[in-house]
């Protein structure tokens, strides 16, 4: 009988962490271009509450771990326009986006880039 009520107790804790631990995965378009982008964007998401961020330059989406405790979505594409970046909801302020390395500077018009084939 002690074993069961040791083994419920354990069993209650496990539950009620899980119940508090908001854990979301989010994927966010994220405008950038190069391995440097990827390189900022995600230094820019070390913070508490974000246990894993991951750009894709081809696809131009973030896909960002997090506790919805610590940090919100919204905060987090803050964290991201901040570093120079457009994302759906925060535009980069120009000064962020004008301090970032030339090949990172990607079209901000909202037009297809036509890239060139060296």
């Amino acid at each position: 009988m002690k074993v069961f009520r040791f083994l419920s107790v354990v069993a209650l804790t496990f539950i009620g962490s899980a119940v508090f631990a908001q854990t979301k995965t989010d994927k966010i378009n994220v405008s950038g271009n190069c391995g440097m982008c990827k390189k900022h964007i995600e230094t820019a998401l070390k913070v508490p509450g974000v246990s894993a961020a991951d750009w894709d330059k081809k696809t131009k989406v973030l896909t960002v771990t997090y506790d919805a405790g610590k940090i919100t979505n919204e905060q987090v594409q803050q964290k991201v326009a901040a570093a120079g970046y457009d994302t759906p909801k925060f535009k980069a302020d120009e000064k962020a986006y004008n301090s970032l390395d030339e090949c990172c500077q990607y079209d901000r018009s909202g037009k297809a880039s036509k890239s060139k084939t060296h």
